[in-house]
């Protein structure tokens, strides 16, 4: 098993085919996919060719992934994923934080456990400068967890949505944190990592 990183109670591991039945559960919750599509189901077919080829690529200037599957260390179950992603494959300069973790995980400060761990590992260990996320201006599960995580409110921005679902009326808001900031402690001031809930993306 490649693992990226373990937590206290958390491994971040790379993806392999035999997560499909994992994925296509998640996909397929429309509490988990509220601020992401508006809840539509998704096919097995778009797991296949579209999700699992994304979550599955390597980023040159990483030299791994940047879709991590999410897993209870105590229990090995499946409870979502979180990314990593350079938004520039060929520079770990500037990189994009996400999570989609199933309703089980929501509450138990999952969401804010792994996104530290990857944060600290993006600053000490890859060559990340900064770190951004973004969300729905309405999803405040997810807002939460960017300020645990140590990131503040940079902007909110109209997004490109092709098919428009409840709450984009009201736009994105975009977080960031830079390695300057977090070397400084920024991140340490931020709220325990607990009674998160919420997909990012």
């Amino acid at each position: 098993m490649n693992i990226l990183l373990e937590t206290d109670r958390l491994v971040l591991r790379a993806f392999t085919e035999s997560d499909a039945d994992e994925l296509f559960a998640l996909d397929n919750d429309r509490d988990v996919m509220r601020f992401i599509n508006g809840g539509r189901p998704t096919s097995r077919e778009v797991i296949r060719t579209r999700t699992m080829p994304r979550l599955l690529r390597d980023y040159p200037c990483f030299g791994t992934r940047g879709y991590w599957a999410a897993q209870e260390k105590d229990t090995g179950v499946f409870l979502g994923w979180f990314e990593f992603r350079p938004l520039d494959a060929h520079s770990p300069a500037v990189v994009e934080l996400g999570y989609r973790l199933n309703r089980a995980a929501w509450g138990r400060g999952y969401a804010t456990e792994g996104s530290r761990a990857l944060i600290g590992k993006g600053f000490t260990a890859l060559g990340v400068s900064r770190v951004t996320a973004n969300t729905m201006a309405v999803n405040a599960g997810s807002r939460r967890v960017m300020e645990k995580a140590g990131l503040s409110f940079l902007r909110a921005f109209t997004g490109d949505w092709p098919e428009a679902i409840e709450g984009s009326e009201h736009g994105e808001v975009e977080y960031e944190l830079t390695r300057a900031q977090w070397e400084r402690g920024a991140w340490a001031t931020a709220r325990p990592a607990e009674n998160d809930r919420g997909p990012s993306r």
